[in-house]
């Protein structure tokens, strides 16, 4: 990248690492230098929460607040009922719209961690796309937009191309889906005077759409920026552990777990990460960055810090940093470890280690839960678990147990009341 940014916003993209592709740096450097320019990314409400693979995006909507901007983000109320089928082996499952305002609901508890909301220039706006796309009127839409979008150039964007490669079938349902996304932008345009979407880097071939189909409709400039696809040093997608997804929303995933995720970096993705995912001066990132041996792991525990300050306060950080001292340090027990209450009930006749292992979140399944066992990576309070036949009573859960999962992973069992 050899172009020389004029505006901040621009200057902090490439700077940091967020800046995979732009349609026109020039244009949109220039547009940000004249005054507020509105950008948007677009959210399909699939899950409660986004995970950490949404946080780039999350972060590069906050560096256009931050650089005097106003960020819009844009619900997929409409959208998700079609669902978008890129760079996906089979389609989405279709969720109802109860299932989609709950979602929606979910997802708008992160944003409000990241961004200002209000009514003020740079302030930010929440919307959702069932407020144009709800109301459509099918022969209309395909008469007024439809008739701007060639299928010979739709069947050759990489995300169709790849699953009509594989011979996986693409339902026309999801075909629809880059239209409707194209939609969006013109809408966003024409009603809030939005210029630029950003997006990961597969989201290109939607975006471009989106510009084309601006410019075919009302002749107006705009711009698309698209973050790298991120992956770990070790070929990793970003957003997922060990133990699945990691979620953005602290009843999804605890605040403390959410920490070990960041704690638990690979040496080489330390100092990216922290460009990526605070506020850190990028000086002090490339110091943090370059650090060896032992002193990494401070690196990374300031990583861990600054990233889940923003996530759920500097409160939870500080929590979790105590906790995984007491846990790893001193071998004690962490008031902030993920817990889990059983009843009497629950334990009447005993109940099974595996059982255990498996509810506390430490494998995904009885057969995990035994691999684990056999392979010497379970402990009880500290101590090696050999035996997966194991019954635990309510007399052995009169005090609080500790399940251990490898070296990193915790988990408390106490009994109700």
């Amino acid at each position: 990248m050899t172009y020389h940014p004029k505006s901040d916003f621009m200057a902090v993209m490439i700077e940091r690492g967020f800046l995979a592709d732009c349609t026109d740096y020039q244009g949109l450097d220039e547009a940000l230098i004249k005054g507020v320019v509105p950008g948007y990314i677009g959210f399909d409400a699939t899950a409660k929460s986004l995970h950490v693979g949404s946080l780039i995006q999350i972060m590069m909507l906050r560096w256009l607040q931050k650089t005097g901007h106003k960020p819009i983000t844009l619900m997929g109320g409409g959208t998700t009922k079609v669902g978008d089928p890129s760079f996906r082996a089979d389609e989405r499952p279709l969720l109802t719209p109860d299932q989609i305002d709950d979602n929606i609901a979910g997802i708008k508890k992160v944003f409000a961690k990241y961004l200002d909301y209000g009514d003020g220039a740079t302030d930010a706006l929440m919307l959702n796309n069932a407020e144009w796309l709800d109301d459509l009127n099918y022969l209309d839409f395909l008469r007024d937009i439809g008739r701007h979008f060639s299928v010979n150039r739709m069947l050759s964007f990489e995300s169709v191309k790849s699953r009509l490669d594989r011979e996986q079938s693409l339902s026309f349902l999801e075909f629809n889906y880059m239209i409707l996304q194209a939609y969006d932008f013109l809408e966003l345009n024409r009603r809030y005077g939005c210029l630029v979407q950003f997006g990961g880097s597969d989201q290109w071939g939607n975006i471009v759409n989106g510009i084309d189909l601006t410019r075919r409709v009302i002749d107006n400039q705009i711009f698309g920026l698209t973050s790298p696809l991120l992956t770990t040093s070790d070929g990793k997608k970003m957003g997922k552990s060990a133990d699945g997804a990691v979620w953005l929303n602290a009843d999804m995933r605890s605040p403390y777990e959410f920490w070990q995720f960041w704690r638990n970096t690979t040496d080489a993705d330390v100092g990216r990460f922290l460009k990526l995912y605070t506020e850190m001066p990028l000086d002090e990132c490339d110091r943090l960055g370059a650090l060896a041996g032992s002193e990494i792991n401070d690196a990374k525990i300031i990583l861990a810090n600054a990233v889940t300050t923003l996530c759920h306060g500097a409160e939870a950080a500080a929590a979790a940093e105590a906790t995984a001292r007491e846990v790893f340090e001193k071998g004690g027990i962490g008031d902030d470890l993920p817990t889990l209450t059983l009843t009497a009930e629950d334990v009447a006749e005993g109940i099974s280690i595996v059982q255990l292992i498996v509810k506390a979140g430490l494998a995904k399944s009885g057969k995990d839960a035994k691999r684990l066992i056999g392979e010497n990576g379970a402990k009880l309070d500290d101590a090696p678990l050999t035996d997966p036949g194991l019954r635990l009573d309510a007399a052995a859960l009169a005090s609080p147990i500790k399940l251990s999962a490898g070296k990193k992973r915790h988990a408390l069992v106490q009994l109700e009341g």
